[in-house]
């Protein structure tokens, strides 16, 4: 007996970590800074930590008292009613969630290209299939709903991801109430905003609530990044209230776990540690922008996309002197490598050794946009 055909099916490529490439280069992994995942500089918020610990005494229960007040948390911070909080095991299982209850075998989804290959691999999981509309370097990955409209064609379930990953460009809210007006009745458009906190705009709930509220957009969130709870994985959609009852039809039961929802709780609170994460990303994206000698493009997530000629080459020359980077070679950007914002350690010690390697003749810089650079103090 086989699986089913899952020829289509892609295996996602993750950043790689410095214990997986320690080991492959027989090397201490002190030396290494990894900026390839757009994890947390500064980790989970102290009081996160706290709860996960004092969490371990309670895991042999199922996490009903504590999911149910990590939605109430989250819908209490979002003003709206408990149900249209879908908690899940990370981002990516609030997708799943999303497609079980909006794809019929068959039916289609429109993503962005490049971006997350997580919302082609869901629906293909749920017998969908997938279709692309481009975001152009030439136009410097610039988000319109005329983009998407162009390519759109009645797919059931389209996707914005603002800010994009890997380029870090957002789609402006006008734009995305195009886009949902733009679509038949039946299509649900998906508002990816993983990393909202980095970018200096509102939220796309704006057009799920209010007198004038749509039921066909729902916002994805996660706490992975700027809460730093990467580990613990744990994420949610917001939906509209026409969709709330749908959750327990869709969840798997338990998905976000009595940790995972405790240690929720705690970094919900702590303001501080997210607004000390967003300054630190602001800072390094200014100085990667000022002082890398490569094209880096304007981003408001926590990572910047580097024009490098070569990424696979300088990749992995950056591996072998202690800075893991993300090859964009599996976005379908063979010429770029994107970085993570750091610590002002961490990024200038990744810009430095950049330096050097492109100085070495690996890679070719490209221009990028780097035109465009902004004026940015390195303090």
């Amino acid at each position: 007996m086989r699986p089913r055909d899952l020829s289509d099916h892609v295996p996602y490529e993750a950043g790689r970590g410095i214990e997986e490439v320690a080991r492959e280069l027989g090397r201490d992994p002190g030396e290494f800074v990894k900026l390839a995942s757009n994890e947390n500089p500064h980790g989970p918020s102290p009081a996160a930590t706290v709860a996960i610990r004092e969490a371990a005494s309670t895991v042999g229960s199922y996490p009903k008292a504590a999911h149910a007040d990590l939605r109430e948390a989250v819908a209490d911070r979002w003003g709206v009613a408990d149900g249209q909080v879908w908690l899940a095991n990370g981002a990516d299982g609030a997708i799943d969630y999303l497609h079980r209850a909006a794809l019929d075998p068959g039916e289609r989804i429109l993503v962005p290209d490049p971006g997350f290959a997580y919302y082609g691999m869901s629906a293909r999981f749920h017998h969908g299939e997938v279709d692309s509309y481009p975001l152009s370097r030439e136009d410097g990955f610039e988000q319109t709903a005329d983009r998407l409209l162009e390519s759109y064609d009645g797919q059931r379930v389209v996707y914005v991801t603002s800010p994009h990953n890997p380029t870090g460009t957002t789609m402006a809210l006008e734009e995305i109430g195009r886009i949902a007006a733009g679509t038949d009745d039946r299509t649900l458009v998906v508002v990816d905003e993983a990393y909202g906190e980095f970018a200096d705009r509102g939220s796309a709930l704006e057009l799920i609530e209010g007198p004038d509220a749509r039921e066909d957009v729902a916002v994805l969130r996660t706490f992975s990044k700027a809460y730093g709870l990467a580990g613990v994985r744990l994420g949610y959609a917001l939906v509209p209230e026409a969709w709330a009852d749908a959750y327990t039809r869709v969840n798997t039961p338990f998905a976000a776990s009595e940790v995972a929802c405790r240690a929720g709780l705690a970094a919900l609170d702590d303001d501080e540690h997210v607004e000390r994460t967003v300054e630190t990303v602001e800072k390094a994206r200014g100085y990667v922008r000022e002082h890398a000698e490569a094209g880096v493009w304007p981003s408001e997530g926590n990572f910047v996309l580097v024009d490098v000629g070569d990424a696979s080459a300088v990749t992995a020359e950056l591996q072998e002197r202690g800075i893991i980077v993300r090859d964009c070679t599996s976005f379908g950007l063979p010429g770029c490598i994107r970085i993570t914002c750091g610590t002002r350690t961490e990024t200038e010690r990744a810009v430095e050794t950049l330096n050097a390697v492109l100085g070495d003749g690996i890679g070719e810089p490209g221009p990028g946009p780097a035109a465009d650079r902004p004026e940015v103090s390195d303090a």
